[in-house]
């Protein structure tokens, strides 16, 4: 049910590489930002909580990273000490956890289900798993997490299928063909 973003590169993944450029941390910055994230306080800086109070399902992290990017704009001074690299990775962890926890949480209960389901890069930041896990427990949902081995990012999954497809001549998918979502992705010799 987690998901990225609507409206692509907006997506949380995206957000978290992109403040981790801004700061000069090395790309992807997802875990870089999660690394550092744990080690400040994630009260430090108010960033925007983008589209939380939106009734839809929505995510968009756009206005963000924009944030950020004004924030360090008119506070350079932050990035100069390890502490408040530390704050600022925190705080922008702490508001991108935040709308995709809740949202989520909100999204399931609309739906009546009774399980939440999370894969994916961001699904490796370890604060989200652990909103996640306590958001699920207080709301009494199962929360099946995918191990962090197989949480790869999705353009290297795609890339990868592309690739197999393309070693084994396998031709393009018909634009009318049916969802199949125990097509298999290895082709036998």
């Amino acid at each position: 049910m987690l998901a990225g973003g609507q409206f692509g590169n907006d997506a949380a993944g995206e957000c978290f590489d992109k403040v981790a450029k801004l700061i000069g941390l090395p790309y992807p910055g997802g875990p870089e930002v999660d690394r550092l994230g744990a080690e400040g306080n994630a009260s430090a800086f108010d960033f925007p909580r983008p589209m939380l109070r939106d009734p839809n399902d929505d995510f968009s992290f756009a206005g963000l990273k924009t944030s950020v990017r004004y924030f360090l704009e008119k506070h350079p001074e932050v990035i100069q000490d390890g502490k408040g690299i530390r704050d600022l990775c925190a705080s922008v962890q702490a508001a991108i956890v935040e709308v995709l926890v809740r949202k989520t949480i909100r999204a399931a209960r609309r739906v009546g289900v009774p399980a939440i389901t999370a894969s994916g890069g961001v699904t490796c930041n370890r604060a989200l798993r652990r909103e996640l896990e306590a958001a699920c427990q207080k709301q009494k949902f199962t929360l099946l997490l995918a191990d962090p081995k197989y949480c790869t990012d999705n353009a290297a999954m795609i890339a990868i299928l592309a690739e197999l497809k393309l070693t084994h001549q396998y031709g393009p998918t018909s634009l009318d063909a049916e969802v199949d979502p125990g097509l298999a992705l290895v082709w036998k010799e």
